[in-house]
């Protein structure tokens, strides 16, 4: 029999154990879903474990909102803006298979007040070789 040691070691992804905050909210053709604040356990390439008060239920389509620790040109903060769906959830905990990830930067410094999408390059930024083709 093997045991869950054996089991995690076989994941594709290595996890890291960083604990940040993390805002989640349900997803679906519902316009009011469940939303909430936990605290990241773990976080791979794939996925993340974190702390909730809701009952989520495998399947449930999620978007989590997690605080960076890194920062932007040492002076912007971060968020990591992630949408999956949930894979387990028991005892206070919840694990999101990642489907889909971006950066964000933070509106005030605060990763959960608001974020913007990294700017498309514009058009004044393009090689000057360009410009003048």
């Amino acid at each position: 029999m093997k045991t869950r040691n054996a089991i995690d070691d076989r994941r594709a992804a290595n996890r890291f154990p960083i604990e940040r905050q993390i805002h989640y909210k349900t997803l679906g053709k519902r316009k009011t879903g469940e939303d909430g604040l936990g605290q990241t356990i773990n976080i791979s390439s794939t996925g993340v474990l974190f702390t909730t008060d809701h009952r989520l239920s495998p399947g449930r389509r999620l978007e989590v909102s997690i605080s960076w620790p890194a920062q932007l040109d040492e002076s912007v903060s971060l968020q990591l803006v992630a949408r999956g769906r949930v894979v387990r959830c028991e005892q206070g905990t919840a694990a999101l298979e990642i489907q889909r990830y971006e950066f964000r930067t933070c509106a005030n410094g605060n990763p959960l007040n608001g974020a913007q999408r990294f700017p498309a390059a514009r058009e004044e930024e393009q090689p000057a070789a360009a410009a003048t083709a």
